[in-house]
């Protein structure tokens, strides 16, 4: 079934901070695929090519690194894509910077992804033809990519009163006006009522499809752990208080993971389970993490993510780094470095 056609379920790797290694992306398509899901969308932070160096081209070792990412989707039968942000080409998008945004788009389709992302999220709105310069800026990227599915995150994503604050104003009308303009199967990304929802309802979704007067893509900020507070924890309980009804308001549900990649497997089944997919089994998760690592983590999880690290005496955090460091795997390093503080809080992220 091509992309277009497909209810998404997977991840959006679209965190501030450290961002994965590609041996852990490459890792992902088969997690996702053995869990059930289908789609993967690389846009991290940390990748100055895809923010505010939009419009060069990546060096030749990391371009290669994308390649091969993509084509290990591909082999797994699933949709990988790329989420570029063109930082604030709205405020000028004449025949030069349509240009620019044209070649972008062209190499990007020579990974061969059946998804892009143009996402205006974390930058200013305030311009009161917000709605329509990025509406033109993402028709032009339709034109020029027959047949690959896209999607579109607003810079003001969710009801949260925080993202005014932060990028000013939102224009009168931006949603009705957005969802008016932007081509009709063009998906929009939301993240609930809040940047970080603890709780979503049909009701919540619907409150804003009637705004755009369309259906829209979930970007579940959950286990994501890259904002101020958020990065002195650890989620790894399954992602719960979301309705089953959801699907019907959706187009698709995409959960943005942690800094560290293997440990956001935990929280990823409540995803699985709630669009009834296979998800990973105890054995699996096992596996995956290690044995050793699965069995100190049944005994620290609710720790890590109920006290954090800033519930914990640097004695405790030091011991208990020290025990993870001497078990093998990718895993135990995750654990270990979170917890001596090696995943710095970069400030970029505003809103977390």
């Amino acid at each position: 079934m091509p992309a277009s056609d497909q209810f998404l379920t997977g991840i959006v790797e679209g965190f501030y901070g450290r961002a994965w290694t590609t041996e852990t992306r490459i890792a992902y398509a088969g997690y996702l695929s053995l869990a059930g899901m289908n789609t993967c969308i690389y846009c991290p932070k940390e990748d100055v090519y895809l923010r505010k160096e939009w419009s060069s081209v990546w060096p030749d070792e990391q371009w290669r690194d994308l390649k091969s990412v993509a084509a290990a989707y591909r082999k797994k039968s699933l949709n990988w894509g790329v989420g570029l942000s063109p930082m604030e080409l709205y405020r000028r998008y004449g025949a030069f910077e349509r240009e620019q945004l044209r070649v972008k788009v062209d190499q990007l389709g020579e990974l061969e992804t059946p998804l892009l992302a143009i996402l205006f999220d974390d930058m200013p709105g305030d311009l009161a033809s917000l709605a329509s310069r990025q509406a033109e800026i993402v028709a032009d990227v339709c034109r020029w990519s027959a047949g690959t599915r896209i999607i579109i995150c607003p810079t003001y994503y969710s009801f949260d009163p925080v993202l005014q604050t932060y990028f000013g104003k939102m224009p009168v009308n931006y949603w009705s006006d957005l969802g008016a303009e932007l081509p009709a199967d063009v998906d929009v990304f939301w993240t609930g009522n809040e940047v970080c929802s603890t709780a979503i309802s049909a009701a919540d979704i619907r409150r804003i499809s009637d705004q755009l007067g369309r259906r829209v893509m979930l970007w579940d900020n959950y286990p994501v752990n890259d904002g101020a507070k958020r990065c002195d924890y650890l989620y790894t309980d399954a992602l719960a208080q979301r309705g089953p009804a959801l699907r019907e308001s959706l187009t698709g549900h995409l959960c943005n993971p942690m800094n560290q990649g293997l440990l956001s497997l935990p929280a990823l089944n409540g995803l699985a389970d709630l669009y009834g997919l296979s998800g990973l089994t105890e054995n699996a998760l096992r596996d995956v993490l290690g044995a050793h690592v699965w069995k100190k983590l049944s005994r620290d999880k609710s720790l890590f993510q109920t006290q954090g690290r800033v519930g914990l005496e640097e004695s405790v955090c030091r011991d208990l780094a020290d025990e993870y460091a001497a078990c093998p795997g990718q895993a135990a390093l995750e654990i270990a470095g979170w917890l001596r503080g090696d995943y710095v809080f970069d400030p970029a992220c505003l809103t977390g």
